[in-house]
Order: structure tokens, then sequence, then C-alpha cells
């Protein structure tokens, strides 16, 4: 049963229980909402304890959110500076061979004059 039905199904039988008691209440109508107030006043307690575990369930969930976030950023970092450095060794390789092979060109050109 999910919390929300749970808690449907809680006030219902609040609702129901107090309609019952108000129809076969021996005593006055004074001390019978005495005694109501009283009943109300635990419902809203359970009910502000049910609120503050969602708070914090839900204060936890952000805070694994973010880290997980955090991590995943991270990793992303990682991995475009390791495809940068690759392009970068990539570059220095082909500028390395065109300056040979220009060079080479340059010999061959100096030959030949």
């Amino acid at each position: 049963m999910s919390a929300k039905n749970y808690w449907l199904a809680f006030g219902i039988g609040v609702t129901a229980g107090a309609a019952i008691a108000l129809l076969y209440a021996p005593q006055s109508g004074a001390r019978t909402r005495k005694k109501l107030m009283k009943g109300m006043e635990g419902a809203v307690d359970d009910a502000s304890d049910y609120l503050k575990d969602a708070g914090d369930y839900l204060k936890e969930q952000a805070e694994r959110l973010s880290e997980e976030a955090q991590d995943a950023i991270k990793r992303a970092r990682k991995q475009a500076s390791h495809f940068v450095d690759k392009a970068g060794d990539q570059a220095s390789d082909v500028v390395d061979s065109v300056s040979d092979a220009v060079g080479s060109a340059v010999k061959s050109a100096r030959s030949l004059v």
C-alpha cells in the first residue's frame, strides 16, 4: 500500500470513527468536543511526523543526485581532457609528418638545382 493510500484510508477511518462516536456518545457535547480535539491533535502530530520524514527523504535523495551529477561531470571532464590530449598528439604527429615532407621536398628541389 502506498503512503498516499495509507493516509487516505487513515483519514476515512478517523472520520468514520468520529461520526460513530458522535452518534453514540453518552456524554455532553462539550466533553465530546474536547475528546475530538485531543484526537485531532494526535492526527496532526502523525501528519507532521510523516511530512518531516518525507522532507528528510527528499533531502537525502537530492544530496545523492547531486553527488551523482558531480561524479558524472568529473568523468566527462576526464574524457574530454583525454580526447583533447589525443587530438593534440595527432595534430602534432601530422605537423611533424608535413614538416618532414616539406623538408624532403626542399632537399629534393635543392638537389635538382
